[in-house]
């Protein structure tokens, strides 16, 4: 074998540099360090300590996600089922930034590697801003949160946002996203994080995400969505109502067909469905990200 092919490429010596953040079943996530002059602009508008400029190149830190290979699978399989991932989430999230949504920016692409690098978003993870989503939060030591005091409304009160201007931001940006249709898959508040300083609300983790133009599959999205505010938040229903109801504006003329869809009683099992169909391999849950959102507190 050559000295060349024992090489390892520059994503994986970009890997090898890395801080590894959290390990999941599917996948590992980094924080990286990219320099890159053509980010200057946008490393500019960022205010936070992880981004300077060093003889006019910017450092900007990236969140890397490496779908790692799987011994369990064939290795022709494997290697296809991580090029799909990839170049999957990839494509929604790209549609999803022309159509205005706000998600991370994509970074870097490398199917090969099975490396996904996307803009790393300093912020608060929406779930904490919320009542009771604190109760469960995993600090980087791995000790618990400390109730459902810790954040909430006095963090919101801190970074100067109402919650219903929260609220109503959470409905905008998921009927952005749908216009666009695109459907998100895993939709909770800790996939959803509030950007340090612009005050913008960013959708993460769009490793289930999909395109699609039925119907059915954007009510399932906003029935996930409520199921995780009812087992997150208590009282709930007044938080989702507000979420709906800046849904439905933003929406227009699209909203009944999904509202009627949304009431039908029905969603539960379609949605138990699309979970365990074939066509959609499993992949990346929300926990990675979720991690890394709490990480950004620290």
């Amino acid at each position: 074998m050559s000295s060349n092919s024992s090489r390892p490429s520059p994503t994986q010596r970009l890997l090898s540099t890395s801080q590894l953040i959290y390990q999941g079943a599917e996948a590992k996530v980094y924080k990286a360090y990219l320099r890159d002059s053509e980010l200057r602009q946008k490393a500019e508008n960022v205010d936070n300590d992880d981004c300077s400029v060093i003889e006019d190149v910017t450092i900007v830190p990236v969140l890397l996600k490496y779908r790692f290979n799987k011994r369990y699978r064939h290795p022709s399989l494997d290697a296809s089922l991580t090029r799909q991932r990839i170049a999957g989430e990839a494509r929604a999230l790209m549609r999803c930034l022309r159509s205005g949504v706000n998600v991370p920016g994509v970074r870097m692409v490398d199917v090969a590697e099975g490396v996904l690098g996307l803009e790393w978003i300093e912020g608060r993870p929406v779930r904490v801003l919320l009542p009771g989503g604190s109760e469960e939060v995993q600090h980087s030591d791995g000790t618990e949160g400390v109730g459902p005091n810790a954040y909430g409304d006095a963090a919101l009160a801190e970074i100067g946002v109402e919650r219903d201007d929260l609220l109503n931001m959470i409905g905008v940006e998921i009927a952005k996203m749908h216009l666009a249709d695109i459907i998100h898959g895993d939709l909770t508040t800790s996939n959803m994080m509030l950007r340090e300083g612009s005050k913008d609300l960013v959708l993460i983790d769009f490793g289930l995400a999909y395109h699609s133009t039925l119907v059915e599959d954007k009510a399932v999205d906003l029935y996930v969505l409520e199921r995780a505010f009812a087992s997150t938040h208590p009282d709930a229903e007044p938080l989702f109502s507000s979420v709906l109801a800046s849904y439905e504006k933003h929406l227009g003329k699209h909203w009944s067909a999904i509202k009627k869809r949304l009431n039908d009683g029905q969603l539960s099992s379609l949605s138990r469905r699309k979970s365990f169909s074939d066509w959609r391999p499993p992949s990346t849950t929300s926990s990675e990200f979720a991690f890394w959102s709490h990480l950004c507190l620290n």
